[in-house]
Formats: C-alpha cells, sequence, structure tokens
C-alpha cells in the first residue's frame, strides 16, 4: 500500500485546470486532432474536457485493462470488447487521452494499434511517470509518485446506501 505522504493528490477543481492547460498545448503547438480517444476508464474525463476546449466534436473510447488495484497490474495491458474500429479512424488526426502514463505499456498499445491507421497520432496526460515508455507530447505534469485521481479514490458503489447513509448525503442534493 502507498503511505498518503507519497502521494500526489488531484483535485476536481486542479482537474478542470489539468485540462484546460493540456488543452492549451495542443492548440499552442498547432496540432488540430479531429478525434479525440480516451482511453477507458482513466482517460475518459481528460478525452471528454479536451475536447470541449478543443471544440473537437468526434470523442471516442478505447478500453484497456492493465492495472487491477493498487501497484496491481497484468503482466501486459488487454484490449476489452467493444473494439475500436479502425475503419472510424483512418486518416485521422488522433490525439490519445489518458490520466496517466505510468509504465507507458497502454498508451504504447493504444498508439501502436492506432498508428496503422491514422495520419497521425499524439498523446496527452496529466500525469507522466519516470519509467514510462511512452513519452507524450503534451503533459500537465510529471511525478513518480502514486496519484489519487478524484474519480478512482472513493470505493465502488456495490449495493444500496443504508438508511443513514442517505440522510447523510440529502444535504447534498439539489433542492430544485
Amino acid at each position: 500500500m502507498v503511505a498518503p505522504a507519497e502521494r500526489e493528490v488531484l483535485t476536481w477543481e486542479t482537474f478542470g485546470e489539468a485540462s484546460r492547460a493540456l488543452a492549451q498545448q495542443v492548440a499552442d503547438s498547432g496540432y488540430r486532432p479531429n478525434i479525440i480517444l480516451g482511453i477507458a476508464r482513466g482517460g475518459l474525463l481528460p478525452a471528454a474536457t479536451i475536447a470541449y476546449a478543443l471544440d473537437v466534436k468526434n470523442v471516442f473510447m478505447i478500453s484497456v485493462e492493465f492495472y487491477t488495484g493498487v501497484d496491481e497490474r497484468l503482466d501486459f495491458p488487454v484490449m476489452l470488447p467493444p473494439l475500436l474500429n479502425a475503419v472510424e479512424i483512418a486518416g485521422a488526426h488522433l490525439l490519445v487521452t489518458d490520466d496517466v502514463a505510468d509504465t507507458g505499456g497502454t498508451l504504447k498499445m493504444v498508439k501502436d494499434f492506432c498508428s496503422a491507421h491514422v495520419a497521425d497520432v499524439r498523446c496527452a496526460v496529466i500525469y507522466e511517470k519516470p519509467p514510462s515508455v511512452v513519452k507524450c507530447e503534451y503533459v500537465w505534469r510529471r511525478t513518480a509518485r502514486w496519484v489519487n485521481f478524484p474519480w478512482s479514490t472513493a470505493p465502488p458503489l456495490n449495493g444500496r446506501r443504508t438508511e443513514a447513509a442517505r440522510a447523510e448525503a440529502a444535504p447534498l442534493r439539489n433542492p430544485g
């Protein structure tokens, strides 16, 4: 388990700033993607926010499993169905997004798969770690620490809430 002092914590507010900064890097570079491909699940939110910032209407996703828990991963990344349709991305200027390039294995698999079908492919990540085999063109921050993302720190909802939990959440509801 990673000690809290050894973690980088990304808040929702900082995520918004990071996404906007990544989009600005893309715009400043002159790159004009016509498809943004988010790697599920961590790359979906960056894909959406960057797509809005760059006014890109075509947002695709690809689901890849590599990490199964904190510091627990498969031997190699695996694409999960439904698989990306290569015909739909043919000739595209593709921007691949993910939350973190840790080992870079997932990004490498996706880039290698897409490279055979697109005009060009570039990557944007919120965090890039030193051991990553893929060096992304657009990086918000580099770190060697474990990163806590706001969308993945709470445990999954695996059942109905208790009455006490509903009462506790009641003040959070929108009154309108």
